[in-house]
């Protein structure tokens, strides 16, 4: 009987290790679901792209952003307790996340995106903590500290900026949106903080506007002397030119240039296809914005600018300029090649009111990121080092007034100026 007895209680303490060793496991897998998701939310986010710099490791900061009022270099935000955020509790993560705050009470600059992360849920806010904590290998580095101009250099003064135009409302679906459109809309005004770049700016650099029930948001401007296009609605391409554009750096009318490659390598192109097909099905929703249309001109029209070319007779300098160094790619109708060389007639960045976009490729040139659906790398040249600003100034123009463009004429002070601004940031 006493064999019995030790038997069947050596066969309940078996069950029992056993029973807590599948709750443990259990429990680990858990844990790690949330760090997969936490790493997903962080792609969402791109917050690798500016908390990561060159030759340095992942999250581990120190990236030159320069806010026009001086540079702001990003911070460390592996779990290092020392250098990063390994002594932030989920509290103080979620206050420097969503409201610009850190963990010893500082003000952070709004180039961190918190009025638009404020928008993130409870949830995810929890997953993107787990990950930090324990999915990012911590870094022993210290970023340099920022150097702002009076009066910016004054952190405190950023809590004034906050109360006049931070928005620390969380996230609002509008009537009527399906499920499909309420995940594009939570991603793209949330975690993807689109409206920091394509969203018009006012004097203090704030964001005119911050979901889509209001007009502004996503209509575009200036940001850094770079002409940003508006997102509302994008009449020219589908949603699955959109689709293409943000999984691959590019579609069968345009390729990525500028911040959005580095947007497209770090974040979009990591994205569930479902998750890209839901942005893009809330974009389409947004009402189009009409061109303030400054300087437009009445185009030579496709088919005489196509023949002109063609012809190869009395051309104006700017002609001869595309002929001798564009028509190659883009062809003498302009039309590019579907997926590889980007459209000219009618392109957005060639018929924005501002052509620093279009200067900025053309002098530096630009190149798609390497994904996962589209590892290859497209390059475009740039002509800074053979074209004068004469000549870059007439081939703009000509670009921007042939075929059925319509934008005004580019002069040689504002090649210069772009010019002067590559030479600064070394591109």
């Amino acid at each position: 009987m006493k064999k019995m007895t030790s038997l069947l209680a050596a066969l309940a303490l078996s069950l029992s290790v056993l029973g807590g060793l599948g709750a443990c496991n259990a429990a680990q897998a858990a844990d790690q679901d949330v760090v997969a998701r936490g790493q997903y939310l962080a792609r969402a986010g791109d917050c690798m792209a500016c908390h990561s710099a060159a030759g340095k490791p992942a999250y581990s900061g120190g990236l030159a952003i320069d806010s026009g009022h001086g540079i702001i270099y990003s911070t460390n935000i592996t779990p290092d307790k020392e250098h990063g955020i390994g002594n932030y509790s989920e509290a103080q993560f979620s206050a420097a996340v969503r409201h610009g705050v850190r963990a010893d009470g500082t003000q952070l600059y709004p180039a961190m995106p918190y009025p638009s992360y404020a928008k993130v849920s409870d949830e995810d806010i929890h997953a993107l903590y787990t990950y930090f904590m324990q999915g990012v290998k911590p870094v022993a580095s210290t970023p340099p500290a920022s150097s702002m101009s009076f009066p910016f250099n004054i952190r405190w003064g950023m809590k004034l900026w906050n109360v006049f135009f931070a928005n620390d409302k969380p996230f609002k679906e509008q009537d009527g949106w399906s499920a499909e459109i309420k995940r594009g809309a939570y991603l793209a005004e949330g975690l993807g903080h689109c409206g920091s770049c394509h969203t018009p700016r006012g004097f203090a650099m704030n964001e005119k506007a911050s979901d889509s029930s209001q007009a502004q948001f996503l209509s575009g401007g200036d940001l850094n002397g770079w002409a940003v296009p508006s997102l509302r609605g994008m009449p020219h391409w589908s949603a699955q030119d959109i689709v293409d554009y943000l999984q691959t750096g590019r579609n069968k009318t345009a390729s990525v240039a500028g911040e959005m490659s580095l947007v497209v390598e770090h974040s979009t192109a990591h994205l569930k296809p479902e998750d890209l097909q839901s942005i893009a099905a809330y974009l389409k929703t947004l009402s189009p914005v009409a061109s303030a249309g400054s300087g437009r001109v009445t185009p030579q029209g496709a088919e005489a600018t196509t023949k002109k070319l063609t012809a190869a007779k009395d051309l104006s300098l700017g002609e001869r300029l595309y002929l001798d160094n564009c028509a190659a790619c883009h062809f003498v109708n302009g039309k590019g090649a579907p997926g590889i060389f980007p459209v000219l007639d009618g392109a957005t960045v060639v018929n924005a009111d501002n052509p620093s976009a279009l200067l900025h490729v053309i002098l530096a040139g630009a190149r798609t990121p390497s994904t996962e659906k589209a590892p290859s790398i497209l390059v475009m040249p740039g002509f800074a080092h053979r074209l004068s600003d004469k000549e870059a100034a007439e081939l703009a123009s000509f670009v921007r007034q042939g075929w059925s463009n319509q934008a005004g004429a580019v002069s040689e002070k504002e090649v210069k100026r772009m010019r002067e601004g590559l030479a600064k940031h070394g591109s």
